[in-house]
């Protein structure tokens, strides 16, 4: 299951009532297309999870994992440009962190492209993979998913174009000896 933690749109000089509700449909038909439930919205401010208090959103998280009880949680990785990112990755550790009768064994962090590489020293670590997942035989239907986001997509060579979500694929893969991988850090992993 996937959970959307920002509504995505509201901080945008463009603003209008319909770009919220045509980023759910947008990450509702990509669901589709990769063939898995709807995500959960949780409609907190776009960019502006700082004006929030951090508990507020842990606990909406906490709420999450207690109902769906997940053995696995991906994440932003902690050093993304994007301050939403960054906040949601932290309260994401604080709400799966290892404590008794904890449901998690399992917590990656992912690259989001276009904003995980724009991080800087100052912000955090960079992005190291310790963990590649094999996605040969699913970019076509990736790339699909992605194409439902034509508002979030740009063209090449931005690094949100379908080719450069490609090519990162391929280099992800060639480092790790397959044709296309996705790439995570790994914050813990409980056999």
């Amino acid at each position: 299951m996937a959970v959307i933690v920002a509504e995505g749109a509201t901080s945008r000089q463009e603003e209008h009532p319909s770009d919220v509700t045509g980023l759910r449909v947008s990450a509702e038909n990509a669901a589709k297309a990769l063939g898995v439930n709807s995500p959960l919205f949780l409609g907190l401010p776009d960019n502006r999870l700082d004006s929030l208090d951090l508990l507020d959103i842990i606990q909406k998280i906490e709420n999450i994992i207690g109902e769906k009880q997940p053995d696995t949680v991906y994440t932003h990785h902690g050093a993304d440009l994007n301050i939403d990112h960054r906040i949601t990755h932290e309260a994401v550790v604080t709400a799966t962190r290892t404590v008794p009768g904890s449901p998690v064994k399992r917590l990656y962090c992912y690259e989001t492209v276009s904003s995980t590489e724009w991080s800087t020293p100052s912000i955090g670590s960079a992005f190291a993979p310790t963990r590649y997942v094999d996605v040969s035989d699913h970019m076509e239907q990736k790339l699909s998913a992605l194409a439902c986001y034509e508002s979030e997509m740009r063209p090449f060579p931005h690094a949100r174009s379908l080719e450069a979500i490609k090519a990162l694929a391929t280099l992800r893969g060639a480092q790790s000896g397959i044709m296309a991988a996705e790439a995570f850090s790994t914050i813990f992993e409980i056999e």
